[in-house]
């Protein structure tokens, strides 16, 4: 029996992957991972076996992983961002989990990441200085009805609202309805935060109001951040005060 970890990856760049997971992919045997996140750490499997596999094929790729290491080939499994935050750390602990103690290889941990929501953060500017909810907009896994339970609950508490998976070429009314739903709670002009790609070479970032950020081009490498009433945009950067100004004169 081998170890099998999860790593995050980071978001896109490899100079934001971190050095412990760097250095876990490089003593792998085996590497397995969406194809697209295969892409962005090529440069570290020459001469490892990979295991690629297409969306929705989750289950399939991490039921592979474990198995080779259970045969005894030091294996990790890479998500992007952060493994644990929408990622495949729950998946592959729970498949490794499930078998007999005597077949299960040993789980190395998940290795953190540098996730979507903080990428898109540091982007932006600072919009995530006060307490914040992530939400995942595809109900593939969740039903929608308690996603919109969700978002409405974030929009009374005055939460800074960041949303995942915030629109594709077959769910595009998700998104409108999460904006139908903040506006009962928020100022029209409420800062909003596009990042499309962030930290990869085609990254994008757009600022808009809760009223019309729905107009712009969001995709599913996009990352939405909603303001919460006190979110401001001075000089192309998005703000959400600490509450430092309160203690201190002069800000």
């Amino acid at each position: 029996m081998a170890n099998i970890t999860v790593i995050g990856i980071g978001p896109g760049n490899l100079e934001d992957m971190t050095p412990r997971a760097r250095k876990a992919i490089e003593r792998a045997q085996v590497v397995a991972g969406y194809h697209t996140y295969i892409k962005l750490v090529e440069p570290l499997l020459a001469g490892k076996e990979v295991i690629g596999t297409g969306m929705m094929q989750e289950i399939d790729r991490c039921r592979m992983a474990v198995a080779r290491a259970a045969e005894g080939a030091e294996t990790v499994v890479v998500s992007s961002g952060d493994a644990g935050v929408y990622g495949m750390a729950g998946l592959v602990l729970e498949l490794v989990l499930q078998r007999p103690k005597e077949q299960r290889p040993g789980y190395g941990g998940t290795i953190a990441g540098v996730s979507a929501v903080n990428a898109a953060a540091s982007v932006l500017g600072a919009p995530l200085m006060h307490d914040f909810a992530v939400i995942s907009l595809s109900n593939l896994l969740t039903p929608w009805e308690l996603i919109e339970r969700r978002v409405d609950m974030a929009g009374q508490g005055d939460f800074v609202l960041a949303l995942y998976n915030p629109k594709s070429k077959k769910r595009v009314e998700n998104i409108e309805r999460v904006r139908e739903i903040l506006l009962k709670y928020r100022d029209p002009a409420t800062p909003v935060g596009i990042v499309t790609a962030a930290t990869r070479p085609d990254e994008k970032k757009v600022l808009s109001t809760l009223a019309d950020f729905t107009k712009e081009d969001i995709n599913m490498f996009s990352l939405v951040v909603i303001g919460n009433s006190q979110t401001y945009v001075k000089e192309g950067w998005m703000i959400t005060p600490r509450g430092y100004g309160n203690k201190e004169a002069g800000l």
